[in-house]
């Protein structure tokens, strides 16, 4: 399963940096499992902060046309649809044509609990036009059930509360005695005000990384007993050991949505990417099905409510689950966290189905 192969990881980023952190921690991950790596990124600023001392096995290029000379290797991955300059497409083709094996191709997809996943994931898709005809395009889906490609876990499973606490008192960033610690990683949010409210039903400290929800809070005078702390970008190591000693982790997007689960066992609230759309009520409503069932219903009804609430931006409805509630609460989400653990891992699964395709070449 770990031959070592080259692989091309496209990237383009979008906003928010969602995009470079989950190509980041996948380049990380397979380098570590001594694969060779290059990843090609359209706006490449954001490593200065998000992993400032690279990582083993990892190469970073400049998006666009390959420099002369440069084959493609074992394995191209587009992240999120991303697909290759044409140039770099029409090279993968070229072998084909020439009888070698071409590259297997992927489409790593977004991370979704609906069920059209387990549906889609590993299909193919024959292209039959532009640079890349004749080649084929595989489909990978991330996802937290049988059928999909899994989570990407990392370190996660070693993941340490009281070293992730001790590491934030040396930063300067701990509570104080008796106060709960919040991660607040969201877009700006109608329902902010709310949420805060609730939360200052006990003395807490806020940890806010950079990003919108700063702004919004500069315009909110913070309801007694919240201490807010605004934190500088952090490595993706350091971010996994903030969200793992925090009391409640209120995140965002993708790769943050995964760490909160992976990484700590106390509860979470998450934010989805809003679009104009409303597509992501259905993500969510998909993901809280799979992560409330079995709960007790009085806890999943308030926890629902809680997310539900805040991802429609309805100041109405934001209600958290009461003190009472709070270690049930935890204790649910531990257990979700030590499900997903158990199940099999992306990088896992990613190469093993690159390794089970049939290798393709003209005719």
């Amino acid at each position: 399963m770990n031959r070592p192969l080259v692989w091309d990881l496209f990237c383009r980023v979008i906003d928010n940096y969602g995009d470079v952190g989950v190509c980041w921690r996948l380049a990380a991950e397979l380098g570590r499992r001594g694969q060779a790596v290059r990843l090609w990124i359209a706006d490449a600023s954001a490593l200065a902060w998000l992993a400032p001392q690279g990582a083993p096995g990892v190469q970073v290029l400049a998006w666009g046309a390959p420099p002369p000379g440069l084959e493609p290797g074992a394995v191209v991955i587009e992240a999120f649809g991303c697909t290759p300059p044409d140039s770099f497409v029409a090279r993968m083709a070229a072998q084909a044509l020439a009888g070698q094996p071409a590259p297997v191709w992927i489409n790593l997809e977004y991370l979704s609990a609906e069920p059209y996943v387990a549906r889609s994931h590993g299909l193919l898709s024959p292209q039959f036009s532009g640079p890349g005809a004749g080649l084929h395009k595989w489909f990978f889906y991330p996802g937290f059930g049988a059928g999909t490609g899994g989570l990407m876990h990392g370190t996660a499973a070693r993941a340490k509360p009281a070293a992730a606490r001790a590491w934030a008192a040396a930063q300067g960033w701990a509570g104080q005695p008796g106060e709960r610690v919040v991660t607040l990683f969201c877009y700006a949010n109608p329902a902010l005000p709310a949420l805060l409210a609730a939360l200052a039903n006990r003395p807490t400290l806020l940890r806010v990384p950079p990003g919108p929800v700063r702004a919004q809070l500069d315009g909110l005078a913070l309801p007694a007993g919240l201490r807010r702390l605004d934190l500088p970008f952090l490595p993706q190591t350091d971010f996994d050991l903030l969200l793992a000693g925090a009391d409640l982790n209120i995140v965002r997007g993708e790769d943050s949505f995964v760490r909160a689960q992976l990484v700590s066992d106390q509860p979470m609230l998450w934010q989805a990417y809003p679009q104009h759309d409303q597509a992501h009520q259905a993500k969510l409503q998909a993901f809280l099905g799979l992560y409330l069932a079995g709960w007790p219903a009085p806890l999943a009804a308030a926890v629902r409510q809680a997310w539900l609430g805040f991802n429609a931006g309805q100041p109405g409805a934001i209600g958290l689950a009461n003190e009472a509630a709070w270690a049930a609460w935890a204790a649910q989400h531990a257990r979700w966290r030590q499900a997903q653990l158990a199940r099999p891992e992306l990088c896992d699964q990613l190469q093993s189905f690159v390794l089970s395709r049939p290798a393709l070449k003209p005719g």
